[in-house]
């Protein structure tokens, strides 16, 4: 199957916001609860975020949108956020492909990926992020560095805070 990744356009959101509410079921389901940020976000807010960032969609050859990604850049730090897959194209390497092309539109930043503590890292999230960064440390000089760190406080729900300075 042939997957493209392009830039979403401001008609693609509410397909996106669609999409977020089904990929985020099993994190709400391992939280037991259905107050996360990503399935309370309203349509409203995914415009502010478009209008202040750049949304990445992957879709299929019949422009089906299986996955998106969201970053926007502040002070000299890409944030990026709301990296998803539809349950059904999980495990192909979509997550990480996405993560790859939304760094190409910042090159040469310093990256903030926020993701959850379960949930995406137990199906493997957590390994693509990580090689990710490993092969980042490989390509640049020693001063590179990467930084972990858990941060409860801005949200309901753990979150896990990767650092990567380039």
């Amino acid at each position: 199957m042939s997957i493209k990744i392009i830039k979403a356009g401001r008609n693609d959101l509410q397909e996106i916001l669609n999409l977020q509410y089904l990929a985020y079921q099993s994190e709400a389901a391992l939280f037991r609860s259905k107050d996360i940020p990503p399935l309370k976000q309203t349509l409203d807010d995914l415009m502010d975020e478009y209008e202040k960032g750049i949304v990445l969609k992957a879709v299929t050859e019949e422009e089906i949108i299986i996955g998106s990604v969201r970053a926007y850049e502040a002070a000299g730090t890409v944030y990026i956020g709301k990296l998803m897959v539809h349950p059904d194209y999980r495990r192909q390497g979509y997550g990480s492909k996405l993560l790859t092309e939304i760094e190409k539109c910042y090159t040469g930043k310093r990256y903030e990926l926020f993701t959850l503590q379960e949930g995406v890292f137990e199906r493997g999230v957590h390994n693509v992020v990580v090689s990710i960064i490993e092969g980042r440390q490989k390509k640049h000089s020693s001063r590179d560095s990467v930084a972990i760190s858990t941060d409860v406080a801005a949200l309901s729900f753990c979150s896990l805070h990767f650092v990567v300075l380039l």
